[in-house]
């Protein structure tokens, strides 16, 4: 400052002399506040006073302050900060500004949240030519500084190349966090088959998964803090991103318990500086990251948050319907957590499905009878009470939840005149139900009615409507169920054809697609159970082949697509005696059971269907380790069930086993 502004020189001076420990050489002995106390206000002040500061003409001096939050001196930094702040409450026309660099660390923002503060997001004003320009700077540098880097420059010509830094700034989407973070990832030395800023550059350009090292180095830093786990799972598995403060209300912990956990993810993580704005992530590849349990390990966000997320949900909904009760509820008029709430709850349950345990299942019914008590005449309310009774009706069979899932439903029904909007879903939920409730009652009435409601349904969602292909899946799915009571074929032909119909509405990249590529599977082994037309079961082995690519784990319904392509292949099997469908049937198999560990309700099916197709190659190759490990699963299923046939089986095979290890004993004896 003394070579900038000249008059100051002789006060700077002056306060170096009355105490040398202002320098920093070799080493400071003094704070940061201290140091700008002496040097930089006082000397600025005392020139003030003896008349306008001729360098300055008329306009201030500035001075910028960065890297404040790579200070491990948290403590010093607030001092620093405070200091500022006093200096210039009491000295508000001393011609100085002080612009900081930082990221929103929360120490930092609350010393700096007051009046006379400016303060702005850098991620709202810059773009990609910016963190080109950024880029470009820092590995300048790095080839400056590096022997290796020059070297390889030297041999290869430039690096990066234009290519592979426009792919980079493309990658980092205008935040220069994640910018300075993926940086120090690429020049950072790492032990393994990386060890060279050439060797990790294109992991940082292929992001996913080439930054896992980044994420877990990153997340490990809060790892040890109360409440991660929970807050970087709901992140990942938020449908649409909330601000901390409806991070906090969602999970029902304070707001500083996240920001806790934020602040020293900020170089993987956008964490606005306000309550209201969303915390977002700063790449897409760290949601898949976090949802792919053999990279992220610790840190997985497992499908079962889902299930909590869901309670969550309804719990705050109904903490709010308690406050209002029989009044509208409007969603711009709530808080963010229950706003998501509202919109969300019903996508965390499909998530969630399968995955819940009995008293989380018994939780969430309680809360939508609470929910509904409030408000008895809210339609939406009812079809979600009706839902999760329907899902508990078919889990455990009972003819009571079957029956009050399709009173509700059609209570809902009733509420709903003509042309309101929300009619077509209680159409479609009602022709659901009843397919449901028809597995209970045994009654055709209740599949010809469920027919009729969704013919019914269609007709409101002619083409383009986005809803079609839902209704034409309804309705062949109630016509499959048709015909597989009545077997007249000209109902699963019909099916066929609707469900070939969805598929065309449902191009990559829908969601729903891999859906409609089982049922038309689905629906081909039904007619190949009458027909026995192996193009049927050929294609319908090729239809959940399909299914199965577009549900990776943890996909929710990747389980039941093994189950479909095992049943697949083993039909097949018994057709062609072809070993490898045999083989491939046992692999299916064992992958869905051990996507359906205890509590899953499948778990027992995927016990038994894995028992009896080893049993089935054992017939065939005669290898002992089938029989064994069927036996094993059989025991397993018994242990669970407790059914006197499951025993009975066991005790056959056991005795099957036995008299083979007979037979076989006695052979080798006569050969001796």
């Amino acid at each position: 400052m003394a070579g900038s502004v000249p008059e100051t020189a002789p006060f700077i001076q002056a306060a170096v002399t009355a105490d040398p420990g202002l320098k920093n050489f070799p080493e400071p002995k003094t704070s940061a506040a201290m140091q700008m106390q002496c040097l930089v206000y006082g000397p600025l002040k005392a020139a003030a006073a003896l008349g306008p500061i001729g360098a300055l003409a008329g306009h201030p001096f500035l001075i910028v302050i960065d890297g404040l939050d790579e200070c491990e001196h948290k403590d010093e930094v607030e001092d620093l900060i405070d200091g500022m702040l006093a200096f210039f409450d009491e000295n508000p026309f001393i011609p100085l500004r002080i612009f900081i660099a930082s990221r929103v660390e929360q120490h930092i923002q609350s010393r700096l949240n007051v009046p006379g503060v400016h303060l702005d997001n850098l991620v709202d004003h810059c773009s990609d030519d910016d963190i080109a320009t950024f880029l470009d700077v820092l590995f300048q540098d790095a080839r400056r500084r590096n022997p290796v880097i020059q070297a390889y420059v030297q041999e290869h010509g430039e690096w990066p190349t234009p290519g592979e830094k426009q792919t980079l700034v493309k990658h980092i989407g205008g935040s220069f966090i994640f910018a300075s973070a993926v940086f120090k990832f690429i020049m950072k030395p790492t032990a393994g088959n990386h060890p060279t800023p050439m060797s990790r550059l294109p992991l940082a350009l292929e992001m996913n998964p080439g930054l896992d090292g980044l994420y877990a180095q990153t997340l490990a830093r809060s790892e040890h803090l109360p409440h991660f786990l929970n807050i970087i799972s709901t992140i990942a598995l938020l449908w649409e991103p909330l601000p901390t403060s409806g991070i906090a209300e969602l999970l029902g912990i304070h707001v500083y318990e996240v920001v806790n956990v934020l602040v020293n993810l900020q170089a993987i993580i956008q964490v606005p500086g306000t309550e209201d704005i969303p915390v977002t992530l700063c790449h897409t590849s760290l949601r898949d990251f976090l949802t792919t349990q053999n990279r992220s390990g610790p840190f997985f966000a497992h499908p079962r948050h889902h299930v909590h997320l869901l309670l969550r949900c309804l719990e705050c909904e109904l903490e709010l319907r308690r406050r209002r009760p029989r009044v509208l509820i409007r969603r711009r008029e709530c808080t963010p957590a229950v706003a998501y709430a509202l919109r969300h709850a019903a996508n965390h349950w499909i998530q969630g499905y399968n995955l819940e345990e009995q008293s989380e299942f018994d939780s969430i019914i309680r809360l939508y009878r609470e929910a509904l008590a409030l408000h008895p005449d809210d339609p939406q309310l009812i079809h979600a009470l009706a839902r999760v009774v329907t899902y508990r009706a078919f889990r455990t069979g009972s003819p009571v939840d079957h029956a009050e899932a399709l009173s509700l439903c059609r209570a809902a029904l009733e509420l709903l005149p003509l042309h309101h909007p929300n009619r077509l879903m209680s159409l479609d939920h009602l022709g659901n139900v009843l397919l449901t409730h028809s597995s209970s009652t045994k009654a055709l009435s209740d599949i010809e009615e469920a027919i009729s409601v969704h013919r019914e349904a269609l007709k409101l969602r002619p083409s383009p409507h986005p809803g079609r292909s839902s209704s034409l899946s309804y309705l062949a799915n109630a016509l499959r169920t048709r015909y597989e009571w009545t077997e007249t074929l000209s109902n699963i032909e019909e099916a066929i054809s609707l469900h070939r119909e969805a598929l065309e509405l449902r191009q990559l990249p829908h969601p729903e697609r891999s859906s409609s590529l089982s049922n038309i599977g689905v629906a081909l082994r039904a007619r190949y159970k009458c027909t026995k037309s192996l193009p049927d079961l050929e294609e319908a082995i090729s239809l959940h082949r399909r299914a199965l690519e577009l549900q990776p784990s943890p996909h929710p319904n990747r389980s039941w697509s093994l189950d479909r392509l095992g049943s697949g292949l083993l039909a097949r099997y018994e057709c062609t005696r072809a070993l490898a469908d045999l083989d491939e049937a046992v692999s299916m198999y064992r992958e869905a059971l051990e996507l359906r560990p205890l509590p899953h309700p499948y778990h027992s099916q995927s016990l038994k269907n894995l028992a009896n197709t080893l049993l089935a190659r054992h017939m065939c190759t005669d290898a002992t380790a089938d029989i064994e490990e069927a036996i094993h699963l059989f025991q397993m299923n018994y242990d669970l069930t407790g059914l006197p046939e499951d025993l009975a089986l066991i005790e056959r095979l056991n005795e099957k086993l036995k008299s083979r290890s007979q037979t076989i004993g006695a052979r080798t004896i006569s050969q001796h």
